[in-house]
């Protein structure tokens, strides 16, 4: 159980991840189209991405014998699972980031509240 702990948090914590993710979700198929689509992404980083991800069995790859040869990639059903936990992770974000802040809270407010040793 911890190994697949660890890499739910290697996918989940790499942002380049989370937007292939979410870029292959929205439709985007093939690997010029994503690397398009993801603003800042460089090739090697988006060819290592997407091997990971098929690694894990997130995304899964097509290739089709055409001339020239063309490759698209699609979430699988783990793949969509996790995309509909990333969206939930999302609003939870934005539910804490229109919170109000306690008083007092703030960078470092829990360590100074916090009485010494």
């Amino acid at each position: 159980m911890g190994e697949s702990r660890g890499r739910l948090a290697e996918v989940v914590g790499c942002k380049w991840s989370v937007e292939v993710l979410r870029a292959v979700r929205g439709g985007v198929r093939r690997p010029g189209a994503l690397e398009r689509a993801i603003p800042g992404i460089s090739t090697k980083v988006l060819n290592e991405r997407l091997a990971k991800l098929q690694r894990l069995g997130l995304v899964e790859r097509t290739a089709y014998s055409e001339v020239p040869p063309r490759v698209e990639y699609t979430l699988t059903r783990v793949g969509e699972r996790l995309c509909r936990l990333l969206d939930e992770l999302d609003r939870l974000e934005a539910e804490l980031a229109e919170a109000p802040q306690p008083a007092g809270a703030g960078a470092g407010s829990a360590d100074a509240a916090t009485p010494g040793p």
